[in-house]
């Protein structure tokens, strides 16, 4: 019996005594072995990932970025925003008077009061105007807004201290919820982390947001409230229409460059509380109505 080593030693050996060569492999061995050979498409790819730019000299930079991922963004955005911003600059909108950082008692000691106060005052203001958040919390105020005097006051009196906030009995429930782990994890303090807020009873990544913004100075996120989510979507900010705030502010976040995220709240939510009305919105009064995709719509 003869094995293949066997054989190819013969082979060669024959080829050595000036024989023919041997007759080349049958078609399918010969398509193996070009099909081994062949470049995977998936390493192709990969590597044009890696690309290394040459410098003017010739040589290969070290400081040379990668290739620019190309960021969606809306037309006429920086315009559109322009002329809302001159739209804005009288500043007398609800909320540039009655907005939450205009609700606390900025002469509360310690600071931890006015972060108490500009937290609740944010969880009485969903579903609810500003003129009626700002009443409850001059009245939450008078008796004396802190997380003790919250838990001490029974939850009939502090319903009619707030009332008539929108869902204000849900919202008697999540102040004193909230109020208590205030007290036994952050000794009377609001937290100062994202993740921290939203975990707290009646409070939504919107509120999460101007809290950090507000009572610690730091940007975690745009907020978005029904104005933003509203007028994003009539101005196509986004790269399809949107169903919630929630996802309007990741859109939103995806292309609007990081030191426009402070401003874009107080920005619109002025601008549709006076020109962008959620109904019957003032499109002959606004300098965008040429750029406006929705303006036919009114």
């Amino acid at each position: 019996m003869v094995t293949r080593s066997q054989s190819c030693a013969a082979g060669a050996g024959s080829r050595g005594k000036g024989e023919e060569p041997a007759p080349p492999r049958n078609q399918e061995v010969a398509a193996e072995e070009r099909k081994n050979h062949m470049p995977v498409k998936r390493q192709r790819k990969a590597e044009r990932l890696h690309v290394s730019y040459e410098a003017s000299d010739g040589g290969k930079s070290e400081a040379a970025d990668p290739l620019a991922v190309t960021v969606w963004e809306p037309q006429e955005w920086r315009q559109q925003l322009a002329n809302i911003r001159i739209m804005r600059s009288r500043k007398d909108a609800p909320v540039d008077q009655l907005g939450a950082e205009h609700c606390c008692d900025p002469s509360a000691p310690p600071k931890q009061v006015q972060r108490y106060q500009v937290l609740l005052a944010l969880m009485l203001s969903s579903q609810t105007k500003d003129q009626v958040t700002a009443g409850a919390m001059q009245r939450l105020r008078a008796q004396g807004l802190t997380v003790d005097s919250i838990l001490q006051t029974d939850d009939n009196t502090l319903g009619k201290l707030i009332y008539p906030v929108g869902f204000w009995r849900s919202k008697v429930k999540f102040i004193k919820q909230t109020s208590a782990i205030l007290q036994q994890r952050y000794d009377g303090d609001i937290p100062a982390s994202l993740a921290e807020l939203v975990a707290l009873p009646g409070v939504g990544p919107k509120m999460a947001h101007l809290a950090m913004a507000v009572a610690w100075g730091t940007v975690s996120g745009i907020a978005v409230d029904t104005h933003v989510h509203r007028i994003a979507n009539r101005l196509r900010w986004t790269k399809k229409m949107t169903k919630s705030p929630e996802e309007t502010r990741a859109a939103l976040e995806e292309w609007l460059p990081r030191e426009l995220w402070s401003e874009i709240n107080g920005l619109l939510v002025g601008f549709g509380q006076q020109i962008c009305l959620p109904i019957h919105p003032r499109c002959q009064a606004c300098l965008n109505q040429a750029l406006c995709p929705s303006a036919q719509s009114f």
